[in-house]
């Protein structure tokens, strides 16, 4: 813990911020059904059968239980939840401050359709406000369906807590999302375990998966996925194209900030397995997937050439 507040490596972070794609509501209005925007860490927005569903959504400055101190963004969200569309439904894969924002949610009371929650998360929600009609809550293996969709709670290997004293008292899990024969996993956070292959093996081969695929450390394994971990999850998972989420948006760990990144696509041209890295904002779409650009490779140059300059946003 001191080495994590005090000394972190210089390139933990960037020295600029990280480059965005602006979204527009006319933007979205228009996209067509299997639109997917990476709004930032775990936040992901995707439009299927004509209604919007938002991940684990954070806005807020900084990954914290306040906002002026804890681990910053690396750039601004591409679009305000003013300005999104009303969603179908938000879903939470757990607690922890990275993957709940208390601000969004309140924020998103009024907007969202039903919020999918794991155990314990939805009373939660339902003490910040949250209409308890809109909350489904589900445990492992317990599904929904909602306009044609269908939801599933599936095992992780990770915990939860918000405070000193509320640890592990809600459940955290993966989601995996059917759309008829097209399938998304999403990782929510999680060690590697043999859960991944137990996925598979019920609702694979999945057309997409969003892993986990940043903020770990060797002393965290159990909780966190190192890239070569989240490749063997994703084969594991009978997953055909990978988009690496959880990374470019908050310091979380001691590794380089572009390092989940790098590491993840040189894993998947070793294994012949193909790894979008989309731009935050940018679209990715599920009928006509792409690898996108390696937008991260000139900042990670930059800033290799000029190591001292780091940390300067603090």
């Amino acid at each position: 813990m001191w080495d994590f507040f005090f000394n972190k490596p210089a390139n933990s972070e960037p020295i600029a911020s990280v480059p965005v794609h602006p979204i527009t509501r006319a933007m979205l209005e228009e996209a067509p059904d299997g639109s997917l925007y990476r709004l930032g860490h775990s936040t992901i927005l995707l439009k299927l059968r004509g209604g919007w569903w938002i991940t684990d959504p954070v806005f807020c400055e900084r990954a914290s239980p306040v906002q002026f101190a804890g681990p910053r963004r690396f750039h601004a969200p591409p679009i305000a939840i003013d300005e999104l569309p009303p969603l179908d439904g938000v879903i939470l894969s757990h607690d922890h401050y990275d993957h709940l924002d208390y601000r969004a949610v309140r924020q998103l009371a009024g907007k969202s359709k039903v919020f999918l929650t794991t155990l314990g998360v939805g009373d939660r929600l339902i003490g910040w406000g949250v209409p308890a009609d809109k909350v489904l809550q589900y445990g492992w293996w317990q599904d929904v369906e909602i306009n044609g969709l269908r939801f599933t709670a599936t095992p992780a290997q990770h915990f939860s807590g918000r405070g000193l004293r509320d640890g592990n008292r809600t459940l955290w899990a993966s989601w995996v999302i059917e759309d008829g024969d097209q399938r998304i996993f999403f990782s929510g956070d999680s060690g590697y375990f043999p859960g991944f292959a137990e996925i598979g093996k019920h609702f694979g081969p999945f057309d997409l998966t969003l892993m986990e695929t940043g903020a770990y450390n060797e002393h965290w394994p159990y909780v966190h996925m190192h890239p070569e971990q989240t490749m063997q999850a994703h084969q594991d998972l009978l997953g055909r194209w990978l988009l690496p989420i959880h990374n470019g948006t908050f310091n979380l760990s001691m590794h380089p900030w572009w390092d989940p990144f790098e590491r993840i696509v040189q894993l998947g041209r070793e294994r012949a397995v193909p790894v979008a890295t989309p731009m935050m904002g940018e679209r990715f779409s599920l009928q006509a997937p792409h690898t996108g650009s390696r937008w991260w490779q000139d900042m990670m140059v930059a800033q290799d050439a000029a190591p001292d300059v780091a940390l300067a946003r603090h």
